[in-house]
Parts: C-alpha cells; structure tokens; sequence
C-alpha cells in the first residue's frame, strides 16, 4: 500500500466525510473512493459503511486506522532520520492553527525560525482550533496552535504561549438581542447562544452556564471556528462565547461588545503542541527552540 493512500484513509477515518476529505488532501472524490476501494480490496472487508446520510468505520476500518498510523510514522521517522545526515536543515513542517493565531502568535515564531533554518519550508493550514489536537493526533501536521486540553494526551508535548482571557459577547446594533442584554438582569433563560461546536472553549462555556442555574441554553447555532462565531454575534444572530484575542482582531469588533457576567469565564492556555515521540528530532527541536526562544 502507498503511503498516500494511507494518508487519506487516515484523514478520512477522522473527517468522516468524502467531500472534506478529498478537498483537504486535494484530490478528486472519484480519486479518494478508488483508493479506499484498493485498500478494502487488499484487505477483503470493508473499511466503512457508507449511505447517502453518513460513513462510519467498520470494525475493520477501527484496527486498519491503528495500522495505518503507526505505518505513516515510520515512515515519516525514516524520512526525518534521513534527512538529519545532511549539515544544514532541509525539509518541511506542517502548522495547523486558527485564522486569528496565524497572524497573533504565529509570525514571530516562523520569523525566528526563518531566519535560522531558511532551507525549510513551512506549509499552514487554518481552520477550526477544537480539531488541532487532532490534526497532530492522527499525524495530519507536526505543530498545532491550540488550547491546553482538558485532558492532554500523554503521546503529546505541549508547549504554552500565552493566557487567553474568554469573554460573553453580544451585538451593538439596534436588534432583539441587543435589548435583552441591556436589561439590569439579563434573562439568560430566554437569551440566544451560538456556540462552538465543541474542544474546550465550548467546555467552559457548558460549565458557566451551569453555575449560572437557569435550566438548558437556547442554542441558537453551533460554528466552527470562533471567527465566524463572532461575525454571526455582530449580525444581531445572538450572543456567543470568544476569546478575547478573537475578538480584538475581528474585523467587526466595532460591532460587538463584551458584557458583564455575574460569573467569571475560566481563561484557558494558548500553546503549540506535538508529538512527543518527535521531540529529539532535528526539524521538531529546532522549531521547539524558536517557539521557547
């Protein structure tokens, strides 16, 4: 079995969706269901049940996942182990961090290590930071920006960069909303929330709430991503939960506003996490530097 073909049943293990695969592994749809068709061929069992609603793992799909990760590794580790030989840093390493981090903690990291290491490439993504765990988890990047889990993996090795405050915002312009949160008390039974769709932000906020004792939120939307999250607050949608660093570099921070709680946020971790198997390798100790520098 290629390697490739191992990445995207991995990626599509996690993803659990034909289209978000094929689009993040930039390939045809037609290309990925070929390539999980050899597999299960090789196999003789099928890796997934599929049907117009859903694609779950099969108890096969479980163990090959397993498999599959372990043969990436390797295969990753012999590459890396290769390219060490060499007297100067060559190679590429792969961040995944959320819109608001790759321009609020990320660039004086990548200028310092640029200016080092200028033979490697750095290849970003961006997207939703409650799946970044999981991007280093199933071997999809090497560095994630995130937050502290609440339960951090012990195969991980995580690095803290800074303290975010969370705040409850809510909208400034002339809206239903904006008159409930004007109130001397707010009535937060009847308030509109949109949430994150989960990770731990989302934690902190099921657990505000609960101390707050006024029965189950009204869910309003759930979004991935806090930077859509606060765009739909400033539209007047509702009010939701964000980090303040989100918030002050959102292009409609002028249009929301961070109201006062009779119950404080739990603020969370902001750091870079990794493999920790990965640790002593040149690439990855090399950033790791740059990131503690």
């Amino acid at each position: 079995m290629e390697i490739k073909s191992l990445q995207l049943f991995i990626h599509l293990a996690h993803s659990l969706h034909f289209s978000k695969t094929a689009q993040a592994m930039h390939v045809s749809p037609s290309t990925l269901s070929r390539s999980i068709q050899r597999i299960e061929d090789e196999l003789g069992a099928p890796l997934f049940i599929r049907d117009n609603r859903s694609v779950v793992l099969t108890e096969a799909g479980v163990v090959f996942k397993h498999f599959a990760m372990e043969q990436i590794e390797q295969w990753l580790l012999l590459k890396r182990s290769i390219n060490q030989s060499k007297s100067e840093l060559e190679g590429q390493i792969n961040l995944y961090c959320s819109v608001t981090a790759a321009y609020s903690h990320l660039p004086p990291i990548l200028e310092r290590f640029r200016r080092l290491h200028p033979k490697v490439e750095i290849k970003l993504s961006t997207g939703d930071s409650a799946i970044a765990v999981d991007q280093v988890l199933d071997n999809q990047v090497d560095f994630a920006i995130t937050a502290h889990p609440d339960n951090l993996s012990p195969r991980l090795h995580f690095i803290k960069l800074a303290e975010i405050p969370l705040s409850i915002i809510a909208p400034t312009i002339p809206c239903s909303v904006t008159q409930q949160v004007s109130q001397a008390k707010i009535d937060w039974r009847n308030v509109a929330f949109i949430l994150p769709e989960h990770g731990a932000i989302r934690r902190r906020f099921d657990n505000w709430y609960r101390l707050l004792k006024v029965g189950k939120p009204q869910i309003y939307a759930k979004v991935a991503g806090h930077e859509a999250l606060v765009s739909m607050v400033a539209l007047g949608c509702g009010v939701g939960i964000a980090p303040d660093v989100v918030v002050e570099n959102s292009p409609v921070r002028e249009r929301v506003q961070n109201l006062l709680t009779p119950i404080r946020l739990q603020s969370f971790d902001l750091g870079i996490c990794c493999p920790k198997t990965r640790v002593n390798e040149a690439l990855i100790s090399a950033f790791i530097g740059c990131v503690e520098e």
